[in-house]
């Protein structure tokens, strides 16, 4: 399973900084981090379709669809 989100196309990233000490001194670097999204497994009723839809989507993008609705935001995707 991909770690990435099938409507925002949301994915990890990477991190990591410097101390303020690295920064004046160019010494003792951080290291780098990982940081991956929200990701849930939701079942997804689509009244229009009849049917529902198994998507593994970010935390983002559930609220999206409580707030425009399972069709039109999937159509927006192109998942349907």
């Amino acid at each position: 399973m991909a770690k990435i989100c099938a409507i925002t196309k949301k994915s990890s990233i990477m991190g990591g900084g410097y101390s303020n000490r690295t920064r004046a001194t160019k010494f003792n670097p951080t290291g780098k981090v990982r940081k991956y999204v929200n990701l849930q497994k939701k079942r997804i009723y689509v009244p229009e379709l009849k049917k529902y839809l198994n998507l593994t989507i970010s935390t983002r993008a559930i609220k999206t669809i409580n707030k425009n609705g399972a069709y039109a935001v999937l159509k927006k995707a192109g998942l349907i």
